[in-house]
């Protein structure tokens, strides 16, 4: 087995790099890619990147491929289209206004797979086939409808027809989404009530269940978008195989509060758990804002938190082959930084600008975990 985690310096550029390798064909990546100098512009800092990532695919084992791409930019507004004309990879890509929080311009995270086939679908959707499952990633969805409430429904919409025409659901195979809102402050209201109305009719219910997601703040090139949206769902995934998570000891249902997203989602293959955790922030399971204006102890609770929600998996940060951390405040990150390289030095982890759905939370983080295990009564992956 390869080593688990490594970084690796290029020119002008680093990668951090999460190996899962459970020795069956399907070995997976999770990649980190960051630019060395603030100091330079961002198309050299872009080229650096995109540098890297060849030069990291051509030394990984296995011939892996780019199943997913999350482009996290300083100014989408003068850098987005750079970048599509930059990256012709054939995987589905996000690019979001959330600025790499150590002075550069651009940050990259890529989920690799081996053995896999990819396409596009009809609809727009790129599937990633092995065994009896596809995989269809989405990013970058949005429209030009009125406002934030109008531009969800739509694209809850878009998506559901999406869903349907690949045989699939929003209710059975729909396992995680990610709403990137322009000014969330002001727009989240209309996110959520969009969300709520649209989950009630496709029968997800605080009486079945929601789907884990992370409501953050994001800007799109276009400054009339003020929706965007990330999805992933699983085509051919049996219901056993899907689990959701609460650690109520340390969080409450997000339906407690008027929103509707399951908290983490597990899902279990013959030889390896899928952890996927949603956005999680400092909470009780009162649903209060634990620790306000204090972003140390702030973090050390949404750790115990995720950590909480991973225990119930039956995993723990061992696991964890990714992290995203949104702050609200700039001034946080020299803080913020130092507490994940004392704790997480070897994890692929962006910290990134981007404000919590709720003013009081100052941090929060998403995570994927991964892990070995041996259930042949499970479906292979």
């Amino acid at each position: 087995m390869e080593e688990r985690t490594k970084k690796i310096d290029y020119q002008n550029a680093r990668a951090e790099v999460f190996c899962f390798d459970a020795g069956t064909e399907v070995k997976e990546y999770h990649v980190m890619i960051h630019a060395n100098s603030a100091l330079t512009s961002f198309e050299a800092q872009l080229e650096a990147v995109l540098n890297a990532y060849t030069e990291l695919l051509e030394q990984l084992p296995g011939k892996p491929q780019a199943v997913f791409k999350r482009y996290f930019l300083s100014d989408a507004a003068n850098q987005a289209d750079h970048v599509i004309v930059s990256d012709m990879t054939d995987c589905a890509k996000s690019i979001i206004e959330q600025a790499p929080l150590d002075g550069t311009k651009v940050a990259l995270w890529a989920y690799l797979m081996t053995n896999v086939a990819t396409s596009l679908t009809a609809n727009g959707l790129y599937a990633v086939s092995h065994g009896q499952f596809r995989h269809l990633w989405n990013g970058s969805a949005h429209n030009m409808a009125a406002n934030s409430e109008y531009q969800t429904r739509l694209l809850f919409n878009e998506y559901n027809m999406q869903l349907l025409e690949e045989g699939c659901t929003l209710e059975a195979n729909c396992i995680r989404t990610w709403l990137f809102v322009n000014d969330i402050d002001l727009n989240y209201g209309g996110v959520v009530r969009a969300r709520n109305q649209f989950f009630f009719t496709q029968g997800l219910t605080v009486h079945t269940h929601f789907i884990a997601s992370t409501g953050i703040g994001g800007r799109q090139q276009d400054p009339n978008v003020l929706s965007q949206m990330d999805n992933y769902a699983i085509a051919g995934l049996q219901p056993e195989q899907r689990h959701y998570l609460y650690a109520s000891t340390h969080l409450n249902r997000t339906s407690d509060y008027g929103v509707s997203f399951e908290r983490g989602t597990y899902i279990d293959y013959a030889d390896r758990r899928h952890v996927f955790i949603s956005g999680t922030a400092s909470i009780n399971n009162k649903g209060e804002i634990m620790y306000p204006r204090d972003v140390v102890k702030q973090t050390h609770r949404m750790w115990e938190n995720v950590e909480a929600l991973l225990k119930e998996a039956e995993c723990s940060f061992d696991d964890v082959a990714e992290m995203v951390v949104y702050l609200r405040d700039i001034a946080d990150y020299q803080t913020v930084r130092q507490l994940y390289e004392e704790r997480f030095s070897d994890k692929p982890v962006v910290i990134v600008l981007a404000p919590v759905c709720r003013p009081g939370w100052l941090v929060e983080m998403e995570c994927m975990a991964v892990k070995a295990q041996q259930m042949p009564d499970m479906p292979a992956f």
